[in-house]
């Protein structure tokens, strides 16, 4: 059996048309066995021993028998396939392969995974912030073709998991996405339904026949996937908490049920006494049903669409400016801290992560409460004097 030249074991000699050349064993062949040699080229026999010194030490920190076998296209639907699809959410998977389809793929799809550079990608990111929303078959032509800097931070997070994982598999060295600078996220102004609308808005879902759902999400800041999922049984009338633990969501035309956003958005909040006397009257409209909200039409779980396009009804009938549904529970946030709730409090019922988040989310209200907390002790020490 013939003697493998160990990997690193590299010679140098001039070429016929002057320049040196160094050739070096970079590995073997998984499948065949065979040697797998590679070279590097220079003017000057000295550098070309730089070179070579380089090519080896990086051959011994890369799998060779894979590298130069993906196009950043393939690996990265290798990845969604094998590390990804498997741990998201259904309404996750939505948002991966829009932006590896829509995005990462054409824009630096064909580049070879081990020859992808940072400054590609960044021309990359660049791109999308200005060319990068995608025209839609059947629909006007987009005016303005950009995308927003939270879009763009979205696919740079994506791209450098994926990138990631391929150092960890050794098939390049170093994450190239890692040097890219992004855009700025565009702190967006709050919208809020004014406190004088809320007894008009309630007023109006009363009519409709919706009192105990849009009291509930007045009074809990639910999200509305987590709302419309919630079950009968979800309900603890005596200790008077509701067990938030899925959410629904509309994906390609089917209602799908899956746990709700993070493992912190699993939660059980108190709920007002007068929330419960709602909810125990709404259930006896449709005692046999397991949902506490049924679609009035069907019976079945409440399309989240369909709810959504029932606030909007609610806010033209009452003359008040359209907020979105999801700034109900923004209203809610903004109420509680407002009249005295603590923010650790507050972060839970909302499913946050940290307290952190939430003042920083608020911090619109907390800026209110911080000069109110000045008049106050100004006026105590006042008195004083």
């Amino acid at each position: 059996m013939a003697k493998r030249r160990a990997n690193g074991e590299g010679n140098i000699r001039k070429r016929k048309d002057g320049r040196w050349e160094g050739r070096y064993t970079a590995g073997h062949d998984s499948d065949t066995g065979k040697r797998v040699t590679k070279n590097v080229l220079g003017r000057t026999q000295a550098e070309v021993k730089e070179k070579l010194k380089s090519a080896i030490s990086e051959s011994q920190r890369l799998d060779i028998s894979k590298t130069g076998n993906y196009t950043v296209a393939a690996w990265m639907r290798t990845w969604y396939e094998v590390y990804a699809e498997p741990r998201i959410r259904p309404n996750t998977k939505e948002y991966y392969t829009n932006y590896i389809e829509n995005h990462i793929v054409p824009g630096i799809g064909k580049i070879l995974l081990d020859k992808l550079t940072t400054i590609q990608i960044q021309r990359f990111y660049n791109n999308l912030q200005k060319n990068g929303r995608v025209q839609r078959k059947g629909f006007p032509e987009l005016k303005d073709k950009s995308l927003s800097p939270r879009v763009v931070r979205g696919v740079h997070t994506l791209l450098s998991n994926c990138l990631d994982q391929a150092v960890s598999e050794r098939l390049i060295l170093t994450n190239p996405a890692q040097g890219c600078k992004l855009p700025k996220l565009e702190k967006k102004e709050m919208h809020i339904l004014p406190q004088e609308k809320i007894g008009m808005y309630l007023a109006e879902a009363e009519r409709r026949g919706l009192l105990a759902a849009f009291y509930l999400e007045l009074t809990t800041g639910l999200r509305r996937g987590e709302l419309l999922a919630l079950l009968w049984t979800d309900l603890n009338a005596e200790d008077r908490t509701i067990s938030v633990t899925k959410q629904v969501n509309r994906i390609k035309g089917e209602l799908v049920i899956s746990p709700p956003k993070t493992q912190n958005s699993i939660r059980t909040p108190v709920i007002p006494q007068q929330a419960v006397d709602f909810l125990i009257e709404e259930h006896k409209k449709h005692p046999g049903n397991p949902y506490m909200f049924p679609s009035p039409k069907t019976g079945t779980m409440y399309d989240p669409d369909a709810f959504r396009r029932t606030h909007d009804k609610i806010l033209k009938a009452i003359g008040a400016e359209h907020v979105r549904f999801h700034d109900m529970r923004h209203l809610f946030a903004t109420l509680s801290l407002k009249s005295g709730v603590d923010v650790k409090t507050l972060s839970g019922a909302l499913g946050h992560y940290s307290a952190g988040f939430t003042l920083n989310t608020y911090a619109h209200a907390t800026t209110q409460m911080k000069q109110d907390a000045a008049d106050t002790i100004g006026a105590v020490i006042s008195s004083q004097m």
